[in-house]
């Protein structure tokens, strides 16, 4: 035995199924917002729609799957693992918001309202996880007894 710190248990169902409902509402929000995009841009709002759903799908996907690997490693790894992959996400939006600046080929109004929309549903998926969760009130002593 180490008294080095172990980390979480391999990825559960709840991890799986947390990235199943983002793919599914980033999915479905991208079908929507193509719709309502073409019906209010044209070709720009699909366009438009199709981006701001990447984006979504890029900032909750990633953050689902860094869990996903990280969960078996010590508590400061993951969250260096964490850290990494949100530095990562925001050069990433910095990139694409740069790249996108000038083009005119979409529409930044749609882009935007549908990548809210799929931050927002992340946050409910997020939050229900948590609730949902089971995590215990005490800790065990090594006998056997609570703390």
């Amino acid at each position: 035995m180490t008294d080095r710190p172990t980390g979480h248990a391999p990825a559960g169902p709840e991890e799986r199924a947390a990235l199943r409902r983002a793919l599914v509402q980033v999915a479905a929000l991208a079908g929507l917002g193509a719709v309502v995009g073409v019906l209010v841009a044209g070709a720009a709002g699909v366009w438009g729609a199709l981006l701001g759903a990447g984006l979504g799908l890029l900032f909750c996907g990633a953050t689902v799957v860094a869990m996903l690997v990280a969960g078996r490693l010590p508590p400061a790894s993951m969250m260096g693992v964490t850290m990494g992959i949100w530095l990562v996400k925001v050069v990433v939006l910095l990139v694409v918001v740069a790249v996108l600046d000038k083009q005119s080929f979409y529409s930044a109004q749609v882009l935007v309202a549908v990548l809210l929309l799929v931050l927002l549903g992340s946050l409910v998926i997020d939050v229900r996880a948590v609730l949902r969760g089971r995590v215990p009130y005490v800790a065990e002593r090594p006998n056997g007894g609570p703390r």
